[in-house]
């Protein structure tokens, strides 16, 4: 098991780069409703909407939103849903994965196609990208849930793949990201909650196996792409393979 994140900047985080917190619980509610319309509304019973909520939680989102969202899925309201994934590549040719959530395929499709196409990217196939990126669960622990040693030993107690502690910086706290093989997840966030708490956060990722550099100039074109897909509505999450030096982030702002 790895020790240290190599990998901080690579995952889009709607956290640090959030804007409208009212655009960010409405995709949380539609994850909740989906997962609730998808399995039994009761999360005890229901692993993704048990996930969904504490992820929800997470973001401070209140009570009433989440009762709402599942609600919602028991009036029928989400009939027209459905998961699709986008493959393409940015700027300086990084791997980018888009989930998207919607009761739209062609507006989605549309709406995702011109994005990249305005912001120095392109779609690609279906298959084109994802075959750089691993699919995993990932449990992430703020660092207060315990030592390295303690998290390591109950992750693999539990039988996670791989931990990893992002030491953290001024936008985003330390944690400790425990990693499993996705179909593992729900046994694994049960078997760590008994030896560490509730975790912050869990989910399905995609992890890149490489990073791909990004050169300085190319920076500002992939940060433009990947704010407008996630100021898309049906846009749920986007992950990248892309590694960007520190000064250039600082350039920023």
């Amino acid at each position: 098991m790895a020790g240290h994140s190599k990998f901080k900047n690579i995952q889009f985080r709607k956290g640090a780069q959030d804007k409208k917190r009212s655009k960010l619980f409405s995709k949380l509610s539609r994850d909740i409703t989906l997962a609730a319309k998808n399995g039994s509304p009761d999360p005890g019973t229901n692993a993704r909407l048990r996930l969904a909520i504490t992820n929800a939680r997470a973001e401070s989102m209140p009570k009433d939103n989440i009762d709402r969202a599942i609600k919602k899925a028991l009036g029928g309201e989400t009939d027209t849903y459905e998961d699709i994934r986008y493959e393409g590549f940015g700027p300086g040719g990084v791997g980018l994965i888009v989930e998207v959530l919607t009761d739209n395929r062609n507006r989605a499709a549309a709406n995702v196609r011109t994005i990249f196409g305005k912001n120095g990217g392109n779609m690609g196939e279906s298959g084109s990208v994802s075959f750089m990126f691993d699919r995993l669960g990932q449990i992430v622990y703020p660092l207060s849930a315990g030592s390295e040693d303690k998290v390591m030993e109950a992750a693999i107690e539990a039988g996670a793949e791989d931990v990893e502690t992002d030491a953290g910086d001024e936008d985003t706290p330390a944690t400790h990201v425990v990693y499993t093989a996705f179909e593992d997840l729900n046994a694994v966030v049960d078997a760590l909650e008994g030896v560490l708490g509730q975790a912050k956060s869990t989910g399905i990722i995609w992890k890149p196996k490489t990073a791909t550099p990004v050169a300085s100039d190319d920076v500002p074109t992939l940060m433009k792409l990947l704010d407008a897909l996630d100021d898309d509505d049906d846009v749920q999450t986007v992950f990248g393979n892309y590694d960007i030096a520190d000064e250039d982030l600082a350039k920023l702002g």
